[in-house]
């Protein structure tokens, strides 16, 4: 199955650059901990994501994919390519004049919108602004990666796409054995030297997709910017797109300049957040970047049928893989954060922290991947507006809510923000496509589902289990101990998932065997 194949394959990419994420995260706290300076650089570094998700993957994978598809069923390539250069004209025109702009304001920024609490810190918000300022270009390379991206996913060529953040990681990992070999250590040098990586990293990812659009024919070239009528089409669609695509960061933005009055705050907030990624990245990511250019296409042609198949199909396969990951990530947070982090620097003190963080996240992991799932059925319809007042509620409640809840329970308040604020947006997308008849309810999808939780329940239940005995029995003692705890964990849980889940046909096993068969 075409679908089935894409998802394993952009999965794959992902999970390779998930796992060498890790890496680079390990090896980061490793030589930081969760001091100021590393403090600094998430905060830096969080700013240009911002805007890379809001300009890159909110605009690009919502906005311009339907447009481009509809270019390439209608008009073929040449119409399609005559689009994307209109496209990259105004694009990479916007993209200078927001680069030079922030470069000017990087102080001011820091103070008012990126970490105002580190005022109260003589030279952090300094040298966050300097790390912002070397990193902010990322951002200019990673707009222009994703539209590239997003012409070679149209064209089903998700791997390249999936892949370039493999790139980041590459460098960032080799940054950081260098100031580990070199002992750098938690100074404002391995901050900047870091960062310089970035830097280095943005123009080697542009250069990989640029390289592998001329491989498929497909040519660009820079001209005049115009507005003509796609053009606008774009704008008009890309506008609130930016903002529906870019929620999670937005929300993940106010929750630091809230987290930035806590020390250390930013830090744990950032490495829970790197671990939940890993199943959001792979399952949620995966099908969100497949699902819009094959709902596009099926819509393009007029098969509605297909298109809902596709759905349907999507929120099984993403149900599957997610909640017994949410489970898992609520049941043994800290393990999972001590076997992965605790060593150098970071201290098991600094574990708890994060590992707090990260259960209040857990639960909010399926809705993360729900919006991946159901968001497309807007987008691929041209309709950005609503999903934008979606996401205009959910980035209300999270504000209100973090602001309230870190009174109570300091950044693990923010992240119980985010997961609240993330099952409104679920609950308001469903509503709205079912109300419009864009995804008719289907009971059996539902029963599966509920199955589905059932056998994530059990297998909560075993994995807690196995903590209170090796707990018990001082299995837990060591960083070996603790390690092969939790391979067993993992390797337990999800053998008593998959056999819940087949016994009580949740799954059917003979049409994944189908399905895999014909992707082969």
């Amino acid at each position: 199955m075409r679908l089935l194949k894409s998802f394993a394959t952009v999965g794959a990419a992902t999970i390779a650059s998930r796992i060498l994420g890790f890496v680079r995260e390990i090896m980061l706290v490793a030589l930081l901990g969760a001091g100021p300076v590393a403090d600094a650089f998430y905060a830096a570094f969080r700013f240009p994501n911002l805007f890379r998700r809001l300009f890159a993957e909110g605009a690009f994978n919502t906005a311009f994919i339907p447009l481009f598809s509809k270019e390439l069923e209608k008009g073929g390539l040449a119409a399609a390519q005559t689009f994307a250069r209109e496209v990259f004209s105004v694009l990479f025109v916007v993209l200078l004049v927001l680069t030079a702009l922030a470069e000017m304001a990087m102080p001011l920024l820091v103070h008012t919108v990126i970490a105002p609490g580190f005022d109260e810190i003589d030279g952090k918000s300094e040298l966050t602004a300097d790390l912002a300022r070397i990193m902010f270009p990322y951002l200019f390379c990673m707009s222009l990666v994703a539209m590239l991206s997003g012409v070679l996913n149209s064209l089903r060529r998700y791997f390249i796409a999936a892949f370039v953040p493999v790139v980041l990681n590459v460098v960032l990992i080799s940054v950081l054995a260098l100031g580990i070999y070199f002992e750098t250590g938690a100074t404002a040098f391995t901050g900047y030297l870091i960062s310089w990586g970035v830097f280095f990293a943005g123009f080697l990812q542009l250069a990989m997709v640029w390289a592998a659009a001329r491989k498929t024919g497909f040519r660009l070239q820079l001209s005049i910017p115009k507005l003509s009528p796609p053009v606008r089409r774009l704008l008009v669609l890309a506008i609130p797109a930016a903002i529906a695509g870019g929620i999670t960061q937005i929300n993940l933005l106010v929750g630091q300049i809230i987290a930035s009055a806590q020390e250390s705050a930013i830090t744990y907030l950032q490495l829970s957040d790197r671990i939940y990624q890993l199943p959001l990245g792979v399952i949620g990511i995966a099908i969100g970047v497949v699902l819009l250019p094959e709902l596009s296409r099926a819509l393009g042609a007029g098969d509605r049928s297909q298109a809902i198949y596709t759905q349907r199909h999507a929120l099984e396969f993403s149900m599957f893989l997610t909640l017994p990951s949410a489970v898992a990530l609520g049941v043994m947070p800290y393990l999972i954060v001590d076997v992965l982090y605790v060593r150098g620097a970071f201290t098991p003190t600094d574990a708890i922290g994060t590992a707090a963080a990260l259960g209040a996240f857990a639960w909010g992991l399926p809705a993360f991947v729900l919006v991946k799932v159901l968001s497309p059925a807007f987008f691929a319809r041209e309709d950005t507006r609503t999903p934008m007042l979606y996401a205009g509620i959910n980035a209300g409640l999270n504000i209100v809510l973090s602001l309230i809840l870190f009174e109570y329970f300091a950044h693990v308040g923010i992240a119980i923000a985010t997961s609240i604020a993330a099952w409104a947006n679920v609950v308001l997308l469903a509503t709205g496509l079912m109300r419009r008849g864009y995804w008719p309810f289907d009971w059996q999808t539902g029963r599966r589902t509920v199955l589905m939780l059932v056998g994530s329940a059990a297998m909560g239940v075993c994995l807690y289990a196995w903590l209170s005995f090796t707990a018990g029995e001082g299995l837990l003692d060591t960083a070996s101990q603790r390690f092969g705890a939790l391979c067993l964990a993992i390797s337990g849980g999800a053998t008593v998932y998959f056999v819940t889940t087949v016994l009580t046909r949740a799954v059917d096993l003979r049409q994944i065997q189908r399905n895999l068969r014909r992707s082969a």
